[in-house]
């Protein structure tokens, strides 16, 4: 009976991974999406429907210098006054034109902008396009870091949940072969509880992973637009592997930063826009003038009577005082917010980069046999444990070593590749893991 118990227990341990994983998948039925990094890239730019939407306001932006450039209508007007009787020398009514005369005229007027105006609502309307641009160019920046890092942390977390998988479909069959032996005298209680205990500690943290697991597959399937799947993230570790925080330099790092990073420019735009807003509220302030052509029948002191007009506001007292003033405090206001975003580049670049050489010497500490050393270890663990060489105990915590000692693995290797996309983001160029 012992000897039947053993081999259970190494045939448990034995069970591989990735069946373990299937069973433990959540009963929710869903196809599975295998993606490398490319291919992943490229449904976000195709779907995500952010994207689309910041795209549609690059046209309304675009249509609105349309609208700029457009000069104001004419203005026409006609009248038609009622008929009047004609009266001849005697004052009697004239029986051949009675009421065959009426006041009639025509009245064109053209507005003119004055003080440049137009040309500057078109320079106003077209910064804003540029600025819609880079919002959109930075909207893409965003997501595609939260894309790869939920790639990247996905797969990782994966590898994770595979060895709390492996030891909780261990656990139960111990549990399940260690009570039928408690009832025939062979294994004490006090065991049983304790890996009963060890289980339900496994299930819980196994369960959080799982939910940390849902909730970055939820975020990247909102990011890819697709329909409720399970994306299975498939990472070239060939190029993760020979990532180099010293591949470029500290200078062409940040210089490279100061030119792509698209919110620097939008702040520098933000700047640029209040500067033409100013301008073109100072162009407000001046009045605009109408010029207009009339001709009267019978209206005036002479028959046919005939006019030129010129018009114009007379800025007494509404020199749109509180639109300039207004502008002004934008400007320095968007000018501090462009100083605070330059000031943060350089730093940012350079924890980035001292974060992801921090990184590096870590994971190259780590030999390269030590995951395959440790298995073998706890296979002989195991085997010590069915010859009863070593207790229950010290069972349980080798194997709780081994498990937090993969997970640390895991973890040091993400964290790896995520400072490395940390470079990329605070750069606002792909130089790593292409």
């Amino acid at each position: 009976m012992q000897k039947t118990k053993h081999l259970i227990l190494l045939a448990v341990f034995l069970l591989p991974a990735i069946t373990i994983i299937s069973a433990q998948q959540a009963p929710l039925k869903m196809d599975t999406v295998t993606l490398k990094l490319d291919e992943a890239e490229n449904l976000f730019l195709k779907n995500n429907f952010l994207l689309l939407s910041q795209k549609y306001n690059i046209d309304v932006q675009k249509a609105l210098v349309i609208q700029a450039k457009l000069y104001p209508n004419p203005n026409i007007s006609i009248y038609n006054g009622p008929l009047i009787p004609i009266h001849d020398d005697q004052g009697r009514f004239d029986s051949v034109g009675f009421f065959k005369r009426n006041d009639y005229g025509i009245n064109f007027s053209q507005l003119i902008l004055l003080a440049g105006k137009r040309n500057k609502s078109v320079k106003l309307a077209e910064a804003n396009v540029k600025l819609a641009e880079y919002q959109f160019y930075d909207l893409i920046r965003t997501l595609k870091y939260t894309l790869r890092s939920d790639f990247y942390n996905i797969y990782y977390l994966q590898e994770s949940a595979k060895v709390y998988a492996k030891e909780i479909a261990a656990l139960q069959q111990i549990v399940t072969a260690f009570n039928q032996q408690k009832d025939k005298g062979y294994i004490a209680e006090k065991e049983v509880i304790r890996v009963q205990a060890q289980l339900y500690s496994l299930q819980s943290e196994y369960n959080d992973l799982i939910n940390q697991i849902n909730d970055t597959q939820s975020e990247l399937r909102l990011i890819l637009q697709v329909k409720p799947a399970y994306i299975n993230p498939v990472p070239d570790l060939k190029n993760v592997e020979d990532l180099n925080p010293l591949q470029y330099s500290l200078t062409t790092l940040i210089d490279t930063a100061y030119k792509n990073r698209t919110d620097l420019q939008i702040a520098k735009q933000t700047t640029n826009i209040s500067k033409l807003n100013l301008n073109y509220q100072k162009s407000l302030a001046v009045p605009d003038l109408t010029a207009g052509l009339s001709y009267q029948k019978y209206g005036g002191y002479v028959e046919s009577f005939q006019s030129a007009s010129i018009a114009m506001d007379l800025p007494f007292f509404n020199r749109n005082q509180g639109n300039i003033k207004s502008a002004k405090s934008v400007i320095d206001m968007n000018a501090a917010s462009q100083k605070s975003v330059e000031a943060s580049v350089e730093e940012q670049v350079f924890r980035a980069v001292q974060k992801s050489i921090d990184n590096e010497k870590m994971y190259k500490l780590i030999d390269s046999k030590f995951p395959k050393d440790f298995e073998r270890l706890l296979n002989e663990v195991l085997i010590n444990y069915q010859k009863r060489n070593i207790g229950l105990l010290d069972f349980l915590d080798f194997y709780d070593s081994y498990k937090q000692n993969t997970l640390q693995l895991n973890n040091i290797q993400y964290n790896r590749v995520q400072a490395f996309e940390d470079l990329n983001f605070y750069t606002g160029t792909t130089f790593f893991n292409k």
